[in-house]
């Protein structure tokens, strides 16, 4: 329990503030509902996030204290106020040229004509993020050092595949083309700079990781680099974060247009991703389901395609947070039978033993 009593207090912070909020615009009724869609936010931020909990705690594991306690530190408050408040604030902020307190003033007094900006440019955030978590997860489905195949000889397969250079850059290039024709013809050259962003930017990392701690051994693979711990590996998960983060702050809007409700519940939910994300380094539980980290990875690919989907059709948050969950799940249910296969193998080689 002691891994989540900051984000109890967090909790308790946030749900007081939302109920004065509340209060100040709506009397006792409005208290209520405030502090009831601030809940909400919470849960929703957590079950969409679970996965990114689970791939952070997978590099966060190899680092050493002094990034541990900066990521989870600094890390959430850029988590909080970085790119659920002020992220949104900018994109606004240059897509309707004003300044960021103009736009802060639009978000409170015409919070319906603010969300209405961020979701004329979803596609283009979409397109962003779903190039950085598709990189994610086929950097993972093609990384042929993986111990652990959840499919099998399939994904073994897969995973030689990672002995051609840049393939999943092809591939995510590939997907972005793809991607254009669920846009119109006037949103097609944004999307394709955002998308080509989120490529560059995730590539990005591993260049400057290399810059920075080349002379470490290792290679220059993201998937290499960050699990040593330094500020390659900080900038990639703050990066993921935000494309998490994000497709959070535009499904918060379908729920409220309260701008501070959304980044209290939504502040909730991070703190509680940052404790998961702490208890699963602590307690050695990727090590125990060691398909754990396959599933949130598969579960990142699914959101990296719905992302893109989303671009023309509306994705409900269930979906994406029930995929993910379902993704979790499995694989939970995957490792607890591989490790009773394992342990019924070790008594078997042990009752061999002893009987020659």
């Amino acid at each position: 329990m002691k891994h989540f009593r900051v984000s109890f207090i967090v909790t308790a912070l946030c749900l007081a503030a939302s109920g004065w909020w509340g209060y100040e615009h709506g009397g006792l009724s409005g208290m209520v509902t405030a502090v009831g869609i601030a809940a909400i936010l919470a849960v929703m931020e957590v079950s969409l996030s679970f996965d990114n909990a689970v791939v952070n705690a997978s590099v966060l594991k190899t680092w050493d204290e002094f990034w541990k306690k900066l990521f989870l530190g600094v890390g959430i408050i850029i988590a909080v106020f970085g790119m659920r408040l002020l992220f949104p604030l900018v994109i606004v902020a240059v897509a309707a040229d004003l300044g960021l307190g103009d736009v802060w003033k639009l978000a409170l007094e015409n919070p319906k004509a603010y969300s209405q900006h961020l979701t004329n440019h979803h596609a283009e955030v979409a397109a962003f993020g779903g190039m950085f978590l598709l990189l994610v997860f086929l950097n993972f489905l093609f990384d042929d050092e993986k111990e652990h195949h959840w499919l099998g000889h399939f994904e073994e397969k897969l995973g030689s595949l990672g002995k051609v250079s840049s393939i999943s850059v092809m591939i995510a290039i590939g997907a972005l083309m793809a991607s254009l024709s669920l846009v119109t013809e006037a949103q097609k050259m944004v999307v394709l700079i955002s998308g080509l962003w989120g490529i560059l930017i995730y590539v990005g990392v591993d260049v400057l990781s290399n810059l920075l701690e080349g002379s470490e051994e290792g290679g220059g693979e993201v998937g290499e680099m960050v699990k040593r711990g330094g500020i390659g590996g900080f900038l990639y998960l703050e990066v993921l974060d935000a494309s998490f983060s994000f497709d959070g702050v535009i499904g918060a809007f379908a729920i409220t247009n309260d701008v501070v409700i959304i980044m209290l519940g939504l502040a909730i939910g991070a703190m509680f991703v940052r404790s998961l994300t702490v208890y699963l380094v602590d307690k050695g539980t990727l090590d125990q389901y060691v398909f754990l980290e396959h599933g949130a990875h598969y579960a990142i690919g699914i959101l990296a395609f719905i992302m893109l989907a989303s671009m023309k059709f509306h994705v409900p948050e269930i979906v994406t947070g029930l995929a993910g969950v379902a993704f979790i799940g499995a694989s939970v249910w995957s490792s607890i039978r591989y490790r009773k296969k394992q342990e019924a193998f070790g008594l078997d080689k042990k009752a061999v033993a002893h009987v020659e």
